[in-house]
């Protein structure tokens, strides 16, 4: 039996419970939590947090491939054209290597991309421009800053036509 990886859409804070009861079923699971100072009204306190939020591993044969569903909270498997996406033991073990170091990781989303963020338009009418997140105009709707033709523009983009760019160290 051939084992692989997949990746667990789970339900919203249910990750660490479904961990543990996938691992009760025998079947090999991983969560990689980041540790985050959480502040409440009367003290700071460390706390691990799953570093992506709403996603656990499973590494499964065809045979527990359905087993899975069987734990309350978990969605369904992350799929592309209506199939599950394996992923590779690589990319498993480089999320082993970052949640273990214990450095807090900040996981950038297309729905928490900071202003000033460098992004860079992959999609769409201004395909390969580079730009600036300026700031969220709706639900699925983003400003961006665009200087790659000698004039600032700023543009309501749809937020699936940007990626995260690499910061320039030019100035």
């Amino acid at each position: 039996m051939e084992y692989q990886w997949y990746a667990v859409y789970t339900r919203s804070r249910f990750e660490k419970k479904i961990s543990t009861q996938i691992q009760e079923m025998g079947i090999e699971c991983y969560l990689p939590l980041n540790k985050v100072l959480r502040q409440w009204k009367d003290r700071k306190k460390w706390v691990e947090e799953p570093l992506l939020r709403s996603y656990v591993f499973v590494k499964v044969s065809q045979k527990e491939y359905y087993e899975i569903f069987k734990v309350e909270g978990v969605v369904r498997y992350v799929c592309f054209s209506g199939k599950a996406v394996p992923i590779k033991e690589s990319q498993i073990e480089t999320l082993k290597i970052i949640s273990s170091n214990k450095i807090p990781v900040v996981v950038l989303e297309k729905n928490n991309i900071p202003p000033g963020q460098p992004i860079k338009i992959v999609s769409g009418l201004f395909t390969g421009f580079e730009g600036e997140m300026v700031k969220y105009m709706g639900k699925n709707k983003i400003l961006v800053r665009i200087e790659q033709i000698g004039r600032i523009l700023s543009v309501n983009l749809p937020i699936d036509q940007i990626e995260i760019a690499e910061k320039s160290t030019e100035k």
